[in-house]
């Protein structure tokens, strides 16, 4: 008997440009690929086998998990992903396995997200195509703090880039090391110097139970009338309340932001019109190299699965 395999939110329909999907006919795997987000998981996937997640966009959790009794493998790209319980999935008999990424795609992201709202580019370029000329006066980053919170590997290139562009680096993460972070090129501050001393705060820690809100209201008042926030990391990171409150009202200068509580971000989310803000659809992992990574190695998951002989396989 054949297998079915969904390939989730496809959402630039390029699946097929990264792998060569249709040779799975040869292994009796009959592919679906859907470029929308499924409205309902559970009845959309129920027939499936095999499942292909790209990232965070669809939850499968120990309740959703039960409803889909014919899945069997569960593909994610990346080697991590907050949306799936591994442990559930393993205790129903799923196995789940990750992939590779490219390093440079998020870091890239962040530094064009906070060169745009430096220097106005969104704006300037609306400006321009109605036939304005120099409208608003940007920010140049030399000079200027940089706090990196969570200085793990795209942390770490963060730091480098700022340091690069002559910014003195600052960092914190729960268990960094002053030698880990002049490894890196920043100095070691507690959490409450890094948001009081930072002009600029990009965040890069993992989304977890304890990194959930880690940015709250208390945080952003810190860092002020004049400081921005990047965020590329994962949107439950920062309270999007109490940032939408600091855009609001004044008391935060300003917010660079590729994730979101909800993704896709709704329509007339009170982002859209909130002011100083430079907002990106999640483009963090969104590069050609990125793709090449992130579906190749998911046909081979699928493949080395189906032939009896899983790998990159993830366990809790």
């Amino acid at each position: 008997m054949g297998r079915r395999l969904a390939i989730l939110d496809d959402y630039q329909a390029v699946a097929y440009d990264y792998a060569p999907w249709a040779g799975l006919t040869d292994d009796g795997v009959d592919v679906t690929v859907f470029t929308e987000s499924l409205e309902d998981a559970v009845d959309a996937l129920r027939d499936f086998d095999i499942i292909m997640a790209m990232r965070e966009r669809t939850t499968f959790d120990a309740g959703i998990l039960r409803q889909l009794p014919k899945l069997k493998l569960l593909v994610t790209t990346g080697m991590a992903n907050a949306a799936i319980d591994v442990r559930a999935a393993g205790e129903q008999g799923i196995t789940v396995c990750g992939t590779g990424g490219s390093p440079a795609a998020a870091p890239e992201l962040t530094w064009a997200l906070l060169l745009a709202f430096a220097r106005k580019v969104p704006f300037e370029d609306r400006r321009l195509r109605s036939g304005s000329w120099q409208s608003t006066v940007g920010f140049e980053l030399s000079g200027k703090t940089l706090g990196v919170l969570g200085l793990g590997n795209i942390g770490s290139k963060i730091a480098g880039y700022g340091k690069a562009f002559g910014m003195d680096v600052i960092a914190w993460s729960p268990n960094l090391t002053e030698e880990t972070a002049a490894a890196a090129g920043a100095r070691k501050v507690s959490k409450e110097a890094l948001f009081r001393e930072a002009d600029v705060v990009s965040v890069h820690v993992r989304l977890s139970e304890r990194s959930r809100a880690l940015v709250g209201e208390d945080e952003l008042r810190l860092l002020g009338p004049e400081g921005v926030l990047v965020n590329t990391a994962r949107g439950p990171i920062v309270d999007e309340a109490a940032l939408l409150r600091g855009l609001n009202e004044g008391w935060l200068g300003g917010a660079a932001l590729d994730v979101y509580d909800v993704e896709p971000l709704p329509a007339g989310h009170a982002l859209f019109t909130a002011p100083r803000t430079v907002l990106t659809p999640h483009l963090g992992y969104v590069t050609s190299q990125s793709y090449a990574h992130f579906y190749g190695e998911a046909f081979e998951d699928v493949r080395a699965w189906v032939r009896g002989n899983p790998v990159r396989v993830l366990t809790a």
